[in-house]
């Protein structure tokens, strides 16, 4: 007779699981992606290195897996952001802030999210995660030129430049440690080059 997980092993089996992950964010958040080895990781949850092999074959699908966790979560973030405001425009700013003092907030665990050199399979996953990015702005886009707040223009095209825009802006300063004021400084330009990008008018012409 096959044998049969009790609902107590699984749900140990679970919490391992997870406790392992959450170490694997900790770990990664403090020193990276490259600096972070299987058996840190498995010290930080407690657990024996050849007991973290039985739950994860590599430290590229531990990876792959804190990256949906943190991706599911950042996403879920600019979405709500995205259902703020009364314009468009304040709802593309608020997207746009939200994604970048988030990254500044946890400097190091969005470096190694959004930049750091990984695996090949990995980066393919990063890439992937950019769609739903890409469809925050598109959405929001779309809104704009129904309401002649913009021109029209190639939405998808369009969204995907403001993705890769601001995961290009970050790179240099999410490398080093910055000020408070270096930080605002790279939101505001940020933000302000994306709504010129799109359409949007300064705040001075709009009201002449």
């Amino acid at each position: 007779m096959a044998y049969r997980r009790t609902p107590k092993i699984e749900t140990r089996l679970a919490e391992t699981r997870d406790r392992i992950l959450q170490s694997a964010i900790q770990l990664i958040a403090a020193n990276g992606y490259k600096a972070t080895s299987m058996g840190a990781i498995a010290a930080e949850a407690g657990v024996s290195t050849g007991l973290l092999y039985r739950y994860f074959s590599s430290k590229s699908e531990i990876f792959n897996e804190v990256f949906q966790q943190i991706s599911t979560r950042e996403i879920a973030a600019c979405w709500a952001a995205a259902s703020t405001g009364t314009t468009s425009r304040d709802r593309l700013t608020r997207v746009l802030d939200t994604f970048s003092r988030r990254a500044f907030r946890e400097r190091r665990l969005a470096w190694a999210m959004l930049i750091e050199p990984v695996d090949e399979y990995l980066d393919a996953e990063r890439l992937r995660f950019r769609t739903p990015y890409r469809d925050i702005f598109s959405s929001l886009l779309r809104e704009a030129v129904a309401a002649g707040e913009i021109p029209p223009l190639a939405v998808e095209v369009v969204a995907s430049a403001i993705v890769g825009a601001v995961v290009e802006s970050l790179t240099g300063p999410l490398s080093t440690v910055t000020e408070r004021d270096e930080e605002d400084r790279v939101v505001e330009t940020l933000t302000h080059f994306c709504l010129q990008a799109v359409g949007y008018r300064d705040d001075a012409s709009r009201d002449e």
